[in-house]
This record gives structure tokens, C-alpha cells and sequence, in this order.
């Protein structure tokens, strides 16, 4: 306990032994986080400019675009530096507002799509009162707490953790700074840690998975009752993008934390790692795009609107 000296930056080393690949990766992520910037920017904006998309279902899909910018920024240009750079170093308050950002956006990201899925709910189970239970002021106290408790969790989680003594290892086999990688170079009791992580998985993971389950338990037991086949098309391509999104989301972070880790599977994990992190976020406004024609009118709309400013 005693044995233990100040740390005041981290070398993140994963995938250094293999050099030839440095470059391929940085290339990689550089085209992926700039695609995940201009295809989530851009459904902003169109839910912004197009009054038919002043929905609560594209206010909620607002927030998750801007969620997947700021979770994406949270680590994706520090590892592009970090494969640029011969030293691979991380300063000790750099890699705690790393950790605490993506993990605060991460838990805002499972809330918000249980959040998602009451409206889709509300929508297809309570069509008439749709307009009433999901008012304007209701859907910004929803996201605004889906954000705060995620973001407290966080708070919380990172600031006992970066308090805990480090043993004098600083070299951390990993890409980015996240809490289970630094609790293994911890040289004191962490039991009040995990216990933390316990409760935070149940609430932030748990809870928010069955919430979306019942929901689509309700909202199927709704449309099988239909009987208009353009209704049951319609019920069906309103839910099918959220669906796509939680399933990419929840199985690959379920695959990613539950698949079992050894070192002959080390390289493979950390490139599936670093996938999970930006290969949800680049899919969520093509899946919106591709599943749901009002975006498709939208985009005409707005690049239309565009062209004849650009003629006049």
C-alpha cells in the first residue's frame, strides 16, 4: 500500500507491437470519424430545417446525432494522435476527462434509447394521446435527465476512481482510458468501486434493455391487432430504424464485454473494441436515412432549398 508513486501521465500502448499497422488504422478512424461528424451533423440540421421533422421522435433522434459526435470526440482524436505519435503518452487529468466523457456519453446513450423507445410506444399503442403525453416540455425533461444521470453516474464513478492510489506502472496495454483497464493498476481496495459498477450496470444497462423490451412486447401486441396492411407497414417502418439501433448497439457492446478474453485473442479484442466505439455511431443517420421516408423527403427538401439559393 505504501509501495506506490504519484502518477501524472499514462502511456497507452495497445497495438504498438504492431508498427506496419499504425498508419492503416489511423487512415481508418480518420475516415470513419469524419464520416460519423458529416452523417450525424447533417441529420441535425435536417430535423432543424425541416418543420415536418419537429417530431418528439426526431428530437429524441436529434440528441442521439449530437450524443454520437461528443461520444465519438471523446476518444477517437486523442487515438488518432496516439497512432501518430512515437511516445504514446496521455497526461494523468487528459485521460480522466477521457474516461469520465465517454462514459458518461455512453450511459446517456443507453437511457436515451429506452427514452426512444416509450415514444414509439406512445405513438403506436396511444395514437390519439400521442400529442398530449408527449408534449414539447415532456420530451426536454426526458432528454435533459437522460443526460444528467448519465452524466452524475459518471461524475461520480471517475472522480473515486482517479482518487484511488496507482501503483508506479503506467503503461496500459489499451487504446483509450476507460474505468475497467485503470482499476487494474489501482494498488488499493476497489470494492466500493465495483460495487458501483455493479449498480451502474444494472441501471444503466439492465433497466434500460427491459424498458425497450416491454415496450416492443406492447407495441407488437399493437400491430399484430391491425388490420390495414398500410398501417402494419407504417407501425413497422417507425420502429424498424430504433430496433436496428439498439440491436447494434446492445449486442455489440454485449458481445464486446461478455466474449471471453485470453492473449492469443488480445489484438482481435482491441480492434473489436475500437469498432464497437465508432461503427454504431457511423450506422445510426445512415439506418434513419435508409428505414424512414420522411428524412428521404427532408434531404430532398433541404438540398433542394439549397440548389435554387445557390441558382439565385
Amino acid at each position: 500500500m505504501e509501495n506506490y508513486s504519484a502518477v501524472t501521465e499514462f502511456f497507452l500502448v495497445g497495438l504498438s507491437q504492431y508498427p506496419e499497422l499504425q498508419l492503416s488504422l489511423f487512415v481508418l478512424c480518420l475516415i470513419m470519424y469524419l464520416i460519423i461528424l458529416l452523417g450525424n451533423s447533417l441529420l441535425i440540421i435536417i430535423s432543424i430545417l425541416d418543420s415536418r421533422l419537429h417530431t418528439p421522435m426526431y428530437f429524441f433522434l436529434g440528441n442521439l446525432s449530437f450524443l454520437d459526435i461528443c461520444y465519438t470526440s471523446s476518444f477517437v482524436p486523442p487515438m488518432l494522435i496516439i497512432f501518430s505519435s512515437e511516445r504514446k503518452s496521455i497526461s494523468f487529468t487528459a485521460c480522466a476527462l477521457q474516461m469520465g466523457a465517454s462514459l458518461a456519453l455512453a450511459c446517456t446513450e443507453f437511457v436515451l434509447l429506452a427514452v426512444m423507445a416509450y415514444d414509439r410506444y406512445t405513438a403506436i399503442c396511444n395514437p390519439l394521446r400521442y400529442p398530449i403525453v408527449m408534449n414539447r416540455i415532456l420530451c426536454v425533461h426526458m432528454a435533459a435527465w437522460s443526460w444528467i444521470i448519465g452524466c452524475l453516474n459518471s461524475l461520480v464513478q471517475t472522480v473515486l476512481t482517479m482518487m484511488l492510489p496507482f501503483c508506479g506502472n503506467n503503461v496500459i496495454d489499451h487504446l483509450v482510458c476507460e474505468l475497467l483497464v485503470l482499476l487494474k493498476h489501482i494498488c488499493s481496495d476497489i470494492s466500493i468501486i465495483v460495487l458501483m459498477l455493479t449498480v451502474g450496470t444494472t441501471v444503466f444497462l439492465v433497466i434500460p434493455l427491459l424498458l425497450i423490451f416491454i415496450s416492443y412486447v406492447f407495441i407488437l401486441s399493437t400491430i399484430l391487432r391491425l388490420k390495414s396492411t398500410e398501417g402494419i407497414k407504417k407501425a413497422f417502418s417507425t420502429c424498424s430504424a430504433h430496433l436496428a439501433v439498439v440491436i447494434l448497439f446492445y449486442g455489440s457492446a454485449l458481445f464486446m464485454y461478455t466474449k471471453p478474453k485470453s492473449k492469443d485473442t488480445k489484438t482481435s479484442d482491441e480492434i473489436i473494441g475500437l469498432s464497437y466505439g465508432v461503427v454504431a455511431p457511423m450506422l445510426n443517420p445512415i439506418i434513419y436515412s435508409l428505414r424512414n421516408k420522411e428524412v428521404k423527403e427532408a434531404v430532398k427538401t433541404v438540398l433542394s432549398r439549397y440548389l435554387y439559393s445557390l441558382k439565385i
